[in-house]
């Protein structure tokens, strides 16, 4: 046991609840959270008279069309890529650190480094989600083959090597598993595609930030709702028998092929040219001067920009934490049948997949335009969209419990019967979304608040891609650091986020999400 495990024990839930919540008081003094918008009022007004007032003669079909094709190739790509991955992810130190990697830099990072060498094109867009991708289901398939119960392994003659028996005796009691999370990340692939519209490609979002800049609210409220059917049917559209057909015509809409030559100079250019220190460029490496050149490149976006940017990125993820852990403590009666009852449940249920189905960088993007520019915008969107997950998942674990026959009403059960059997999933919930709210923050500085993506942003723009690469770096190293702490303070209080399975095994909240859409029970069926 590490000290750091006995000083967490020592303080239970109640010090590690009191400790996040000091540090989001000190991020919420330090940070900047003002309306900078001089009449914010008006402008909400005309977002919710837009909102009310759809123009659905603005709805793009290829744009939808487009938006589905990315995510099916990105979430495709990065599937197969992940489970070739996730074979080798428990034995091999190099593939977990690779995969560590791909997954801690956000989709719009790579897009915008990708642009640099394959430019503008379907390639870049299939590549962003891909890459990321591959890391979370290499990661994801690996905790599920660990964790499965397979008694058809026991029953194999002696001698079957271990792929012959995970593939015949392993494999056909995870499919199942593995396809139900592919269709849930298949969601969040379409989530990913419409925030990398705002950016340039053909998609929704690319719609969307049109329509924002030229007020046109209900174009956009009616582009917002044709996503939301989308996501919304996907259930109908996305099996596992249509899987075949999706991605052929995925292929054809969006015909990447391989990259060019043009392209693989790019390429080259970019690993030793572009992303090369630019003292290192073209100088005497055997000789000092150029070392210690680089060294105080090195030095200067540490202190100018790495340091103050990941401040800023801590800074805005603390607060958002906080306020996503209120939210969530709020909002998951609504979608317990104690609490909200046959009625009110399918309401609540309705609402925050509304509100989990809106990526919170659009919604910091459309806050962005009332509120002003500042971190208040991010928090906002950061705590909705993350705060409905979490109130999802806490409502299904209360659906859950087992409660007695004179088990109390109102406040009563819900302080004293279901929070304290519930807080310890909370935490373990909270504490996992912590590093995917830090990776999140990180982005929001493309819009403009002064977070560590700000500084990236503004590299790129400037071709400065050496400063973009160490900044990225910086993001990547910022998330993994946040990720380790949480694992270690979940294992400290001994909570993984999860319902128990057989066998004992916890569900990890991704493949709640996933089996919950699916209509499959707590014990994996």
């Amino acid at each position: 046991m590490t000290g750091l495990d006995r000083a967490v024990r020592r303080i239970g839930f109640t010090g590690v609840s009191l400790a996040i919540l000091a540090l989001g008081i000190a991020a919420a003094a330090v940070g900047d959270f003002a309306v900078t918008a001089s009449h914010p009022g008006p402008e909400l007004l005309r977002m919710l008279h837009g909102l009310l007032t759809p123009d659905l003669r603005a709805v793009n079909l290829w744009a939808l069309v487009d938006t589905l094709a990315f995510a099916v190739l990105g979430v495709g790509l990065g599937c197969a890529s992940g489970f070739v991955l996730a074979l080798g992810f428990p034995h091999l130190a190099a593939i977990r650190a690779l995969c560590a990697g791909l997954r801690s830099v956000h989709e719009l990072f790579w897009a915008l480094l990708l642009m640099q060498v394959l430019g503008l094109g379907p390639a870049t867009g299939v590549l962003a989600i891909a890459l990321p991708y591959a890391g979370i289901f290499a990661k994801v398939f690996a905790e599920m083959i660990e964790e499965a119960d397979r008694p058809a392994l026991r029953v194999l003659p002696p001698g079957t090597g271990a792929v012959s028996a995970f593939f015949y005796a392993g494999l056909p009691d995870l499919i199942d598993q593995f396809g139900h999370y592919t269709l849930y990340r298949l969601e969040c692939g379409l989530r990913s595609t419409l925030v990398l519209g705002f950016i340039g490609l053909p998609t929704v979002g690319f719609e969307l930030d049109a329509a924002f800049k030229a007020g046109a609210f209900p174009q956009a409220a009616a582009l917002l709702f044709s996503f939301y059917a989308l996501v919304a049917s996907r259930h109908v559209w996305a099996r596992p028998w249509t899987v075949p057909f999706l991605v052929v015509g995925a292929a054809l809409v969006l015909p990447a092929g391989l990259p060019g030559g043009d392209a693989w100079q790019n390429l080259v250019r970019f690993a030793t040219r572009d992303v090369v220190p630019a003292p290192l460029r073209g100088a005497d490496l055997l000789s000092g001067a150029p070392w210690a050149a680089a060294f105080g490149w090195l030095g200067d976006i540490l202190r100018h920009q790495v340091l103050p940017g990941a401040l800023a990125t801590l800074v805005l993820s603390q607060v958002a934490l906080c306020t996503m852990a209120a939210l969530a403590l709020a909002l998951f009666p609504l979608v317990s049948r104690r609490f909200a009852g046959p009625v009110g449940r399918p309401l609540g249920r309705a609402l925050l997949v509304v509100v989990r189905s809106t990526p919170d960088y659009l919604l910091a993007y459309v806050l962005l335009q009332a509120l002003g520019p500042s971190m208040l915008p991010a928090v906002i969107a950061l705590a909705l969209h993350n705060g409905a997950v979490l109130a999802y998942l806490l409502g299904r674990q209360a659906d859950a419990l087992a409660y007695r026959a004179d088990a109390p009403r109102g406040a009563n059960l819900y302080f004293y019967e279901t929070l304290p059997r519930l807080y310890g999933q909370f935490l373990a919930y909270a504490l996992y979304r912590w590093d995917v709210i830090l990776r999140e923050s990180a982005i929001f500085g493309i819009l403009g608040v002064a977070t560590l993506g700000f500084y990236v942003d503004g590299a790129i723009a400037e071709l400065r891609l050496d400063v973009a690469a160490v900044l990225v770096l910086a993001t990547a190293a910022l998330s993994l650091g946040v990720d380790a702490l949480s694992r270690a303070l979940r294992r400290a209080l001994r909570v993984e986020p999860g319902a128990r399975r057989r066998g004992g095994a916890t569900s990890p909240p991704h493949l709640e999400l996933a089996s919950g859409r699916q209509g499959m029970t707590y014990d994996g069926t």
